[in-house]
């Protein structure tokens, strides 16, 4: 009995190394093709790479990632010559990557790879006795991935034109002429410096800010726009739209004048981003979900606390909704900055610009910040 089992277990023992072995080999010709395909595409999505390139790259991954066979396959072919089980067999004779290129919404660019290699595996003594010494593994790994000039974003501007922006700033703009009484019956002539006024500082801030995004989106498929100015109470908004002009035409019409109560356009910022119509739209357009953003801007400070506690209440739902909140403080007293520190989503989203060129330096920041590209692998 003894003489009949030993060689049937030795028997399995050598097929089960076989089987074992082929399923690990597999795995790793497979893992090899897939990331050979995710690093093509990525190198193409984020346009690091052209078509060539990315083949060459693609090639490169899988003789990297099954770099101790291929050492083994190169031995045995340096040591046996034309004899070796391998015979003449080469990783780049068996590795092909296509890629596909379309064009998506607007000027987006969507690439599909795919990359199919193989390696020889060489099998046991008795392996080979039930059929071939050598076993050929193949597999194929694909992706799909896209650049998009810009990732989908949504953003609301909540900004104050209360009676002190029409304050100056310390930026001079010009000289002027006046006159004035310089003695009995007498007139004299002076020249004086020209100052921005808060009001024109909040314009220019906010043409860089739309500049930023219509250089990011000129055609109008990823960014809409909306913006609310307020005084003592919440002035008529400009509804969320498509393209940076309706809220450049509406925020350059801004006058100062009034009190400041930003409660009720915090509000209107809010539930406008957060009404699920916004993202429908976004979807049917440009097949993403967009970002969120308020920009939230003041001079001064609440003339009632409850116009404080009404307002964080709003920018707490922003918060917990994913909505990123920037605020700026501008030239204001320090409870109106702790009004807006509190409502910024951390540190970095919060300015205390003190002068107009911190103000508008702000404003470019976010619109940097807002339109930063974006790459997606979707497979």
């Amino acid at each position: 009995m003894a003489a009949l089992l030993i060689p049937v277990g030795m028997a399995s023992a050598e097929l089960a190394m076989d089987i074992s072995g082929l399923m690990a080999e597999r795995a790793r010709v497979q893992a090899a093709a897939d990331s050979a395909a995710i690093a093509a595409g990525a190198a193409l999505a984020s346009e690091q790479a052209t078509v060539d390139q990315a083949k060459q790259l693609a090639l490169n991954f899988v003789k990297g990632q099954l770099s101790p066979e291929l050492g083994t396959i190169a031995q045995s072919q340096e040591k046996s010559g034309a004899d070796s089980p391998y015979g003449n067999f080469d990783i780049g004779g068996c590795t092909h990557v296509d890629v596909t290129q379309s064009t998506g919404v607007g000027t987006t660019k969507v690439f599909d790879v795919t990359v199919s290699t193989c390696l020889m595996k060489k099998l046991t003594v008795l392996g080979a006795f039930y059929g071939a010494s050598m076993q050929t593994l193949s597999a194929t790994g694909s992706t799909k991935s896209m650049t998009a000039s810009q990732k989908a974003l949504s953003m609301y501007l909540v900004l104050d034109r209360s009676g002190s922006m029409a304050d100056n700033t310390d930026t001079v703009t010009g000289t002027e002429s006046y006159t004035y009484s310089c003695g009995r019956r007498k007139t004299c002539t002076g020249t004086r410096n020209t100052y921005l006024t808060k009001i024109d500082a909040l314009k220019q801030a906010a043409d860089a800010l739309m500049k930023q995004i219509s250089t990011a989106d000129p055609d109008q498929y990823y960014a809409r726009l909306g913006a609310v100015s307020y005084n003592s109470a919440m002035d008529t908004p400009q509804a969320l739209g498509w393209g940076t002009v309706p809220v450049s035409n509406y925020i350059n019409a801004l006058v100062a004048s009034g009190g400041t109560d930003s409660s009720n356009a915090f509000k209107q910022a809010y539930q406008s981003l957060a009404s699920a119509t916004e993202n429908s739209l976004h979807q049917s357009k440009n097949g993403q979900t967009p970002d969120k953003f308020i920009v939230f801007m003041t001079d001064g400070e609440n003339n009632y606390s409850s116009a404080d506690t009404a307002t964080k209440q709003w920018c707490d739902s922003a918060r917990a909704a994913g909505m990123q909140v920037y605020s700026i403080a501008f030239m204001a007293p320090d409870t109106g900055k702790a009004l807006l520190s509190y409502c910024a989503t951390d540190s970095s989203h919060f300015f205390a610009a003190e002068n107009a060129s911190d103000m508008i330096a702000a404003f470019k920041y976010i619109g940097e910040k807002a339109v930063s590209a974006s790459t997606r692998l979707t497979q």
